[in-house]
């Protein structure tokens, strides 16, 4: 573990002299990048630094107990037992740090919530669960952006999809990608009865060209009018936007936006994501379909988590976590699930590093 440590102590070292090369200053995305890498590796470092400290103390401990003033080996007695019980502290914090992080963790995502099955109680619900995570987002600090957005008849969404940006976006919500159950008494229903339904969330990291193997050149652009929500604006301009990708074949549009620069970004996003698809699947099928990731497939069919109203109760179904606060959860207080999710997430982690 300690050459681990000393490999990522030298790495930052030599990020930290990137950071006043003329050259890096000079390239903002490349110094965005190291700046980046800094800040990760610095979290690790200081840990480090501190362990190392702690290791010398042990050691001039150790040194006292061979003194012949028995006060002084007392009090080095004394001292190796709060150093070693600090000692197992700090190392398991070390593990835990040296886990490999997902890279896309640190990308800004795009949010999609729909409505699923149950009607219009189920576009209400898609509602409820929009203003949750948008309290959280303000909470975090996170910018947001509607990007497309589509009404229910009486209230809500059938479908909503938000840019949010800040830090380290992807890595607390990529949980949340799955069915999301309600089960309470809908405003419609006359007599008390309890109903079911659901709306689907799905995350998906925002990727960039240069996050993917792909060349501008092989990339076809088409405009083109479009219908739908926006009426005459979009039909009396070009907003629409199709890229093809001329080597694969992959296709991806936009006419969600209003604009074509904003239908443009859209679009682009969609060709990296369907592209990156094709550049993992051989990634994937190599994961045994019977090991069940904790953070789920995002398949719509997949139930991850019910909200059940008359019990004021929250459950996540693949950690087997209950909470009876669903007023302060739909409030947007959600970090108590999302931090628990991250938590099962690590120490599954850790057990395959140890297999």
């Amino acid at each position: 573990m300690l050459d681990k440590l000393e490999a990522i102590y030298e790495r930052y070292v030599y990020v930290e002299e990137q950071l006043s090369d003329p050259d890096v200053i000079g390239d903002m995305n490349r110094y965005k990048k190291v700046n980046k890498e800094y800040k990760d590796l610095k979290e690790v470092v200081e840990v480090y630094l501190s362990y190392k400290q702690l290791l010398g103390n042990m050691e001039t401990a150790h040194e006292m107990l061979k003194e012949e003033d028995e006060e002084m080996k007392e009090m080095a007695r004394q001292e190796l037992e709060e150093l070693k019980a600090k000692r197992e502290e700090m190392e398991e914090e070390i593990k835990i740090l040296l886990i490999p992080k997902d890279p896309e963790d640190a990308k800004d995502v795009v949010f999609e919530i729909r409505s699923g099955t149950g009607g219009d109680e189920a576009s209400l619900f898609a509602g409820d669960l929009y203003k949750m995570y948008t309290r959280y987002f303000e909470m975090m600090g996170w910018k947001t952006e509607i990007i497309s957005i589509n009404e229910g008849t009486v209230g809500g969404y059938n479908k909503i999809v938000i840019e949010v940006a800040g830090e380290d976006v992807y890595g607390r919500l990529k949980f949340e990608s799955g069915a999301h159950r309600v089960q309470r008494v809908p405003r419609t229903e006359s007599q008390g009865r309890v109903h079911t339904s659901a709306a689907t969330v799905a995350v998906m990291p925002k990727l960039e060209l240069e996050d993917v193997d792909i060349n501008k050149a092989d990339i076809k652009t088409d405009t083109f009018r479009s219908s739908g929500a926006g009426g005459q604006h979009v039909n009396k301009t070009e907003s629409g936007v199709r890229f093809t990708h001329l080597p694969t074949g992959v296709v991806a549009e936009s006419t969600d936006g209003r604009s074509q620069i904003k239908n443009r970004e859209i679009a682009m996003g969609r060709l990296i994501e369907k592209i990156r698809m094709q550049q993992v699947l051989e990634h994937q099928s190599k994961i045994s379909s019977e090991r069940r990731s904790l953070v789920g497939s995002g398949d719509r069919s997949d139930k991850i988590r019910t909200y059940n109203w008359p019990q004021n109760r929250v459950t996540d179904h693949r950690i087997n976590l209950t909470l009876y606060s669903l007023d302060k959860i739909i409030a947007g207080d959600i970090e108590p699930v999302i931090d628990a999710l991250i938590v099962a997430e690590t120490a599954r982690k850790m057990q395959e590093g140890n297999n």
